[in-house]
């Protein structure tokens, strides 16, 4: 080595200059005429394998490459250069494959000779004056060329000739990547050898790791060569491929793989260990330096206009990077698939999910190769090595926007869009969530925090600020990803916090110095920052509401249409907006300083209390909904909507009643500005407006209108009785504009509108009964049900036809159905529920009759109309609690509503002149919850005429009663006479009565008494025969048509009978469904550990037991066939105890919701009941007749699970098929349409909600909770429970094969009466009612 120091053919290149040979001491023309002599026949005998070299001494060997070396560098327009090029590469090969043609000395020394010629070949690449660039550039290529095959399959090479190498390939890039002082050789040739150092070098890493003086040198190089694009882009592609290898070395085989390109995986050696990849990735990593510093040229003056694109593809492969570091996976797992959301370049977690929802990449993250993150598949084989000298096509990079993707663009905003947009828009792709096993937030900022903390904020040297906008709105969106993804127990260095605050109030300032690409980078990344605990965030609202009013209060968005999506930009908008919305009212009078005050920010950004806020953000919530136009962004608002207005009315009910209780004489206090009396008739003028003009074509728009507006009317508020009786207006008003669209245009979209708008109007009309007294009102509502139900109005214009005169022609039978349910309930449901009791069945009558009456065989039974059950109980005596015996009646009543009982007593004597008479009581069981088939006993007063009878119009039926004064005929004067003649005969009988008296004679006088009333009735033939049912009209069959008489009667004696009389009370006249409620706490996974948690109340929350209070009251779970058997209400706290919720399994207890409309019934599954549930689902397999246990485990697939988490991460892991006993074959089909509502606690107090589905379905935009949602403990539960009923709703608009409630009771009636009807004749039926059945 000392020897080999000391010549002058071993002079270094770090110095960047090649050998000078001997031959420069001579004159040119001598020193050329050697060269071309020595070097002509060397070239010749290597055309000839068969030949031996010609030089056989190391002291030959050595001369003539002096003059090799010399050769190299003279002009090309001779064949000398190329045939020095072909006699080195020919000898650097001595290290792969020894051959004749190469010298000996040579082949004994190759490591000394090879660092030799490598130090001759630099000559080649300095610039030249004479250089012909195609010439030069194809000897150029050989020696790369032959320098690759040498790194790969050099097997014999030193550590010095390894360093030689690259120290080869640091002079061979500094001299094609001149700074722009002096010319390149050529673009393509910069390209290539920056292919071949990259490649080199990570060979040497895996077989001779290069020193720390290298790195330094090619460190201390890449400041110059870092403002060429080839070089970024090489540095992107080798550090990508080293992050995907690195990751799953790191962090284990299950976390998401982060896939690239085939050609970059192979640059990656396949030897190299774990310690390796470590120590390259982060050697190369910072390689480049800090790429902020790309904004500053490299010599004085302005800088390159491509320095701005270098910028860019720096910071992106930063955050391409950052991703793959979180996990951010593309391809999610099985149970990660569960109802994705919805977002713009919104990769992290709870995304709404989302139906119809167009979800978006990055718009500053296509500038790279396809990179992205996958799921590992097993079986997959490595990536095949591929040369990259070999594909000439892949030298040079395709142009810069012919790599984009074309940009997809939703119908709603093609008009918006129509102009060419800008190359970072962002593209269509599915929604992303981050790996659980992702590492913390300060691990990553000491990786990266430096470039992306520097790019992002502003840069003075390098002004003007607009042209790095693109690379600097990368790295801020970069930074909100990651602080997004805080871990819920993770805290952040307070450094990171300070300096990410204030990289965000530097993007959001809206003054002049605004940069739109910047601003929507961070609204883009940021839709979830205010749901993950960050201290002090709240600081951020004034700037962030700020920013929020200059984008959604923008309906062109100008500033932003050109470079990004404004669906897109106004979605994540919206979704901050959802959890800005809840902190006024939930931290009230906290006042908030202005950070930085002076330096960034408008003059809208002022201090205050975040109460102070609640007035700007309403009115953004109002202007955006009316300025929106994409359909889900408009669903979205209407979420947030109607959770603020339940969020108002709670929170004042509940300070009302502190007030009360604090000073019950204070008077209610007026209604201000803000107060949800004034937002519920605010927002509802403003659905109404918009349903019937802008909305009314919109189906999703419509379904989400009709959801909010039968919130709006649960709602408690007090407001004018007009403002109700409008929003029935306006949805009648809807119900008819679309009934009456053209044939052409009606679909099932439409009619599930139509069916969703009488839903509505149902529940408006169970809410607010008071709305059926308004006389006009009640009669749009009538004839709006007739619109459903025959398909036109009687009453048009001035023409009234009557019923019989229209054709029954329907929009559809599901309207028609709907429509029933609307007249069900203005006839029977509105006013009338909750009802005091429950109806009987046969069980309980005969057990309340006596004991002679307990035979099933006395109720009689009648089929009435087709559709109902009418059973009769005849009671001769009457009740044996009455002093009087009086004959009575007991009505069964089933039809498609519900089962009810009526009793009936048949007295001689009107009311008034009854004494110490008793009512006929029945026993009822109360189930200690609202039943649904059952009225209210409602105080009548009694009036032979209405009070105004007098002022109503005289009729043709007057008429048939004479006027007695008018009526004076011969008749009439035969009774004048008859008359007197009875007078006359009172006279005598009074005075011979008189005579009696005075003569003191004493008469027996005898009283006369009635007859004693009749023992017998048969009461149900008067029943019925006062019911109008007796005629001979109603006994015969229609003669066309094939429809049953009017009045039929059924054999009870036929067996199954009562069976399926039970059957048919089990089906429920409401909408019902089962909720299951899980708790999860932080870490679990496995589904026994989770269904442990409820066993004790030390395992969960005690928000977790407040929320299950809220959602409804105890009762006690049904047994058998009869369904419910309960006892009175008991209380929350009582049956709890001290489980955690396990009592409510369905074993013994549920929860229970239910009102006029809908019957929900939450369960909470513990160990035992799911031992039991899995049980009876092996035994009942898929049978239809199974208990109602067993219904809900069966079906359960299409029901909604409710998820309280203790840790957001906890999400992917959940174990959905687990816990519902699925194997494998039975997952996919059976929780397809499971929808999941994670619920989480966040330390403000407030709740975050995420819902997951398993596929896409128009089931995803259920109001009034969405993915991103936020709200209160006031409405968590109230919001779950409306979110239950209108996921049922949904199922029936949209399932062909779940009717409406009342269509299978019908059709089930429908049955009982064809299989049991009797079949005799008119006399016998008669007959058959004067006798005991």
């Amino acid at each position: 080595m000392s020897k080999r120091s000391q010549t002058p053919m071993d002079q270094s290149p770090r110095s960047g200059r090649s050998h000078i040979s001997v031959l420069t001491c001579f004159p040119p023309t001598v020193a050329r005429d050697v060269a071309v002599a020595v070097v002509t026949p060397l070239g010749i005998s290597l055309g000839n394998p068969n030949s031996r070299s010609l030089l056989r001494t190391e002291a030959q060997v050595k001369w003539t490459m002096e003059v090799l070396c010399y050769a190299l560098s003279l002009p090309l327009d001779c064949d000398t250069v190329k045939l020095c090029v072909d006699i080195y590469t020919n000898w650097l090969l001595v290290l792969v494959s020894p051959r004749d043609s190469i010298p000996l000395p040579i082949i004994k020394e190759p490591n000394i000779y090879a660092q030799k010629i490598l130090r001759h070949l630099l000559t080649l690449f300095l610039s030249r004056r004479d250089e012909s660039g195609v010439a030069h550039q194809a000897l150029c290529q050989q020696v790369l060329s032959a320098v690759q095959l040498l790194a790969r399959e050099g097997t014999a090479m030193s550590q010095d000739t390894w360093e030689t190498l690259l120290h080869f390939l640091l002079c061979v890039n500094q001299s094609v990547l001149a700074p722009p002082t002096s010319a390149p050789v050529s673009q393509q040739l910069s390209h290539l050898s920056m292919d071949v150092l990259f490649q080199v070098w990570l060979l040497s890493c895996s077989r001779c790791f290069p020193s720390r003086s290298l790195w330094l040198s090619w460190k201390q190089m890449m400041r110059s060569w870092r403002y060429q694009l080839a070089t970024v882009d090489r540095w992107t592609r080798v550090v990508s491929a080293l992050t995907s290898r690195l990751l799953p070395l790191t962090f284990g085989p299950a976390f998401p793989s982060f896939k690239v390109p085939f050609e970059d995986a192979a640059l990656i050696p396949a030897d190299l260990d774990h310690q390796c990849t470590l120590q390259t990735w982060f050697r190369f990593l910072h390689v480049l330096s800090n790429p902020a510093d790309l904004r500053r040229p490299l010599v004085d003056g302005p800088a390159p206009l491509s320095q701005e694109d270098v910028f860019l593809t720096a910071m992106t492969a930063v955050s391409k990077m950052v991703h793959a570091f979180l996990g951010v996976s593309e391809e999610c797992s099985e149970d990660q698939q569960i109802n994705s959301g919805l977002a713009a370049r919104i990769r992290f977690r709870d995304r709404l999910p989302s139906v119809g929802v167009a979800v978006t990449r990055s718009p500053f993250k296509d500038r790279l190769p396809s990179y992205g993150v996958s799921r590992p598949r097993s079986g997959s084989a490595p990536p095949t090595p591929v040369n990259i000298l070999s594909l000439p096509s892949s030298n040079s990079p395709p142009p810069l926007h012919g790599r984009l993707k074309t940009p997809i663009v939703s119908k709603a905003t093609s008009s918006q869009t129509s102009q060419p947009l800008h190359h970072w828009m962002s593209t269509s792709g599915p929604a992303l969530h981050p790996s659980p096993l992702r590492g913390k937030v300060d691990s990553l900022l000491r990786l990266f925090g430096c470039f992306l903390f520097d790019a992002a904020v502003l840069d003075g040297d390098s002004a003007p600020a607009e042209r790095w906008a693109t690379g600097r709105a990368e790295a801020c969106g970069t930074l909100c990803t990651i602080f997004s993804c805080k871990k819920s127990s993770e805290d952040i260095l307070p450094v990171h916090l300070s300096r990410f605050y204030v990289v965000l109030l530097q993007g959001l300032q809206v003054s002049e110095e605004m940069s739109p690409p910047v601003l929507a980078s961070i609204l883009l990344n940021s839709s979830s920052l205010f749901c993950c605990d960050l201290p002090g965030v709240n600081l951020l609202l004034p700037s962030f509401i700020s920013a929020l009013e200059n984008v959604l209060l923008d309906k062109e968005q100008l500033s932003f249409k050109t470079f990004v999506s404004p669906v897109d930009l106004r979605r994540a908008s919206i979704l901050i907006l959802m959890s800005l919305l809840p902190l006024p009212q939930q931290f009230g009078h906290i006042y908030l300083e202005v950070l930085l005050s002076g330096q960034y920010g408008g003059d809208d950004v002022t201090s205050g209390s975040v109460l102070s806020l609640k007035p700007r953000l309403l009115s953004l919530l109002i202007v955006s909904l009316q300025a929106e136009t994409d359909s889900t962004n408009m669903q979205m608002l209407l979420a947030a909507m109607m959770i603020l207005v339940q969020d108002s009315a709670l929170l004042e009910a509940a300070e009302q009643t502190q007030q009360q209780r604090a000073k019950p004489s204070r008077t209610k206090r007026t209604a201000g500005p803000t107060t949800a009396a004034v937002l519920w008739v605010q927002f509802l003028h403003l659905l109404t407006q918009h349903l019937m003009s802008q909305w009314r074509n919109d189906s999703a728009v419509c379904l989400a209108v009709m959801e909010v507006l039968g919130g709006l009317a649960k709602v408690k508020v007090g407001v004018a009785e007009a403002e109700k009786r409008r929003a029935v207006t306006w949805v009648c008003r809807h119900i008819e504009f679309q009934c009456g669209r053209p044939p052409p245009l009606h679909s099932r979209d439409l009619h599930s509108i139509i069916v969703a708008a009488f839903y509505c109007l149902s529940t408006w009309l169970t809410e607010h009964p008071a709305i059926l007294e308004h006389q006009d009102c009640l009669l749009e509502v009538l004839e709006t049900v007739e619109l459903g139900i025959s398909g036109s109005k009687s009453r048009q214009e001035e023409e009234v036809r009557c019923k019989e005169e229209k054709e029954l022609n329907p929009v559809s039978l599901r309207v028609k159905d709907a429509a029933e349910v609307t007249l069900n309930c203005i006839m029977q449901v509105s006013g009338t529920f909750p009802s005091p009791a429950g109806s009987l069945d046969e069980d309980a009558l005969m057990c309340g009759s006596g004991p002679r009456d307990r035979n099933l065989s006395k109720m009689r039974y009648f089929a009435v109309d087709a559709f109902v059950i009418l059973g009769i109980l005849e009671q001769a005596h009457g009740p044996e609690n009455v002093s009087v015996p009086c004959p009575s009646l007991t009505a069964l009543i089933r039809g498609p509503w519900s089962r009810h009982t009526w009793t009936l007593q048949h007295h001689l004597q009107p009311r008034e002149g009854r004494r110490s008479t008793k009512t006929l009581s029945v026993e009822l069981q109360r189930d200690g919850e609202a039943r649904e088939d059952a009225g209210t006993s409602c105080g009548v007063k009694l009036q032979p005429l209405p009070e105004n009878v007098s002022k109503a119009p005289s009729v043709k039926a007057d008429l048939s009663i004479p006027d007695l004064l008018g009526s004076v005929t011969e008749q009439f004067l035969i009774c004048q006479i008859l008359f007197e003649r009875l007078r006359v005969a009172v006279q005598r009988q009074q005075q011979v009565e008189d005579q009696l008296q005075v003569s003191s004679r004493t008469v027996a006088m005898t009283t006369c008494l009635p007859p004693p009333p009749a023992a017998h009735f048969q009461t149900a033939r008067l029943f019925l025969s006062q019911m109008g049912l007796l005629t001979p009209e109603t006994l015969k069959d229609p003669v066309t048509g094939g429809m049953p008489a009017q009045l039929a009667s059924l054999d009870p004696s036929l067996p199954g009978f009562f069976e399926d009389l039970r059957r048919l009370d089990q089906l429920p006249s409401r909408n019902r469904d089962t909720i299951f409620v899980f708790y999860v706490r932080a870490g679990q996974k496995a589904a026994a550990e989770i269904l442990r948690n409820v066993e004790s109340s030390r395992n969960v929350s005690s928000h977790f037991l407040d929320f299950l209070s809220s959602l409804g009251w105890p009762s006690r779970a049904g047994h058998g066939q009869e369904g419910v058997t309960s006892t009175c209400t008991p209380e929350f706290l009582a049956v709890l105890g001290e489980s955690g919720g396990r009592v409510f399994d369905g074993d013994t207890f549920v929860l229970k919701y239910a009102d006029a409309l809908t019957d929900i019934t939450f369960i909470v599954p513990s160990s035992s009941s799911h031992a039991n549930w899995s049980k009876r689902r092996k035994e009942a397999g898929h049978s239809e007749r199974s208990t109602a246990e067993g219904v809900r485990c069966l079906h359960v697939a299409s029901s909604l699970l409710i998820v309280w988490l203790e840790r957001s991460e906890d999400i992917e892991s959940f174990p959905l098929c687990q816990l519902l006993s699925l194997n494998k074959a039975e997952a996919e089909s059976s929780v397809s349409h499971v929808q999941i509502i994670f619920i989480r606690r966040l330390k403000s107090g407030l709740f975050h909600i995420t819902v997951r589905e398993k596929s896409s379905s128009k089931l995803s935009l259920v109001l009034p909770l969405l993915s991103g949602s936020v709200l209160s403990k006031r409405c968590l539960g109230v919001s779950v429970r409306e979110m239950a009923i209108n996921c049922c709703r949904r199922r029936q608009l949209w399932s062909d094969s779940a009717p409406t409630p009342h269509v299978r009771r019908k059709q089930m009636i429908s049955d009982i009466i064809s299989r049991y009807r009797c079949r005799h004749s008119e006399p016998a039926f008669y007959s058959a009612l004067f006798h005991d059945p």
